[in-house]
């Protein structure tokens, strides 16, 4: 099992709400992609605290309230008397207990009683908006399907919109966290290796996990532990975003598969797939947060000038190797992926590694924005513009796995139309190559 790693500033801030929670009853939701490690940041904050756990499995209410009601036995030490079928009078049980008591409630998969209950919601509000004046419940509510949660909590039509009192997105380990798990358990890595671990697991607390526990930690033994029998990370893809999509996955995971192949420009995608894609990739971006829209440094916010990235570098991965050639990763014919993943790996890694290095100046640099640059027809593209506004200071990077290819005299001359838009700044120049992370 992992340590568990840098997740300090979210700790501080459930604990502050805990605080708070003595006086009056708080309300937090939690959300972030499947595996992310949204239940063990919960747990291990409350470790040593008066907390109650209820995970929603997709099962009947009554059985889910005979295990509800046990946990709240074996954790708050009080003996519940009656039966309790359904899940507003458990709720109301704790909101009651919770006037004279202080203590944490945490309701995992939050989304599911969508499909055992939807009622459970405005039941909740209404018992919420009776007691939490008097209250002292800690509630924290968590979710893994983005979309569902940010409609339950952010849709003015929603009962429970409104009520939350803080939220929270558990993100992936930064890049500096990823280094520090390889460095632990791997001391002897090169920067290949750390490139590899960051390409293929993103920072994912569950994927950092299995492979540390595989002792996978250099590019050859990643791909055998990924394209291996029973090998969670064949399905992965699927168990993260098919409750997401719903019905119409095939044609989210159609598009998604092409941004990962490189075809991505909206028109390149409408072209292969034959059918119209805004309304599709409006909903990627905006209610499953799983795309960006990238436009060059310095254009107009409504340029036509527009490309598609996906934000999570294991379903990148994932899309573009193992959803892209599923044939054959079903009849587990792992030979000739891995073979395709070999002949591409350079060129797929460089892409990754500009990623890292927009990550790594991010953190590093005080920036009012960063970015890529190209020009109509892909031309003079330039991998990394950083810019501060206040300071009047730009950073220009040509990103290349090796040293030796990286021109800086070709950098300057593709930057030329860039550099006349920025007048009066003071601009640095810089190659980067793996050696450099």
């Amino acid at each position: 099992m992992l340590k568990f790693y840098n997740r300090e500033k979210e700790m501080a801030l459930l604990e502050k709400n805990r605080q708070k929670s003595a006086e009056t009853a708080q309300m937090t939701f939690v959300v972030g992609r499947r595996r992310v490690g949204k239940t063990s940041l919960l747990v291990n904050s409350f470790v040593d605290k008066k907390a109650v756990y209820f995970f929603v499995e997709k099962k009947n209410e009554a059985l889910l309230c005979e295990e509800f009601i046990e946990e709240i036995q074996n954790k708050l030490g009080v003996t519940v008397y009656g039966t309790m079928r359904n899940f507003k009078d458990v709720f109301g049980y704790l909101m009651n207990l919770s006037e004279n008591e202080n203590f944490t409630l945490m309701i995992d998969e939050f989304q599911e009683f969508r499909n055992i209950n939807p009622s459970v919601y405005s039941e909740m509000q209404n018992l919420w908006d009776k007691y939490k004046n008097r209250s002292k419940l800690n509630l924290i509510l968590c979710g893994s399907v983005y979309s569902l949660m940010k409609q339950i909590f952010e849709n003015s039509k929603e009962p429970l919109f409104g009520r939350a009192t803080a939220r929270m997105h558990v993100k992936s380990f930064d890049i500096n966290t990823i280094k520090e798990i390889i460095g632990d358990y791997y001391p002897e890595f090169t920067n290949e290796d750390l490139l590899a671990f960051y390409l293929f697991t993103g920072g994912v607390a569950k994927y950092v996990d299995l492979l540390v526990e595989a002792k996978a930690f250099t590019v050859k033994k990643i791909i055998d532990e990924i394209f291996s029998e029973n090998s969670l990370f064949l399905d992965e893809g699927k168990n993260v975003l098919i409750d997401e999509f719903g019905k119409d996955y095939g044609n989210y995971f159609s598009i998604l598969m092409l941004i990962a192949s490189s075809k991505t420009s909206r028109s390149e995608m409408e072209t292969i797939m034959g059918i119209s894609l805004g309304g599709y990739l409006d909903k990627l971006e905006n209610e499953f947060g799983l795309i960006t829209k990238i436009r060059p440094v310095l254009s107009k916010p409504a340029g036509k000038t527009v490309k598609y990235r996906i934000n999570d570098n294991f379903l990148n991965f994932w899309f573009r190797f193992v959803y892209k050639y599923r044939g054959a990763v079903e009849m587990e014919n792992f030979d000739y992926v891995k073979n395709i993943i070999n002949r591409d790996y350079n060129t797929y890694s460089g892409q990754i590694l500009e990623r890292y290095f927009r990550a790594k100046i991010s953190a590093d640099e005080n920036l009012s924005q960063i970015g890529s640059y190209w020009e109509t027809g892909n031309q003079n593209e330039i991998d990394i513009v950083a810019i501060n506004e206040y300071e009047k200071t730009a950073i220009i990077v040509e990103v290349k796995r090796q040293a030796k290819n990286i021109n800086l005299g070709v950098l300057r001359k593709k930057a030329e139309n860039l550099v006349a838009n920025l007048k009066g700044y003071t601009i640095d120049f810089r190659g980067l190559s793996i050696d450099d992370m």
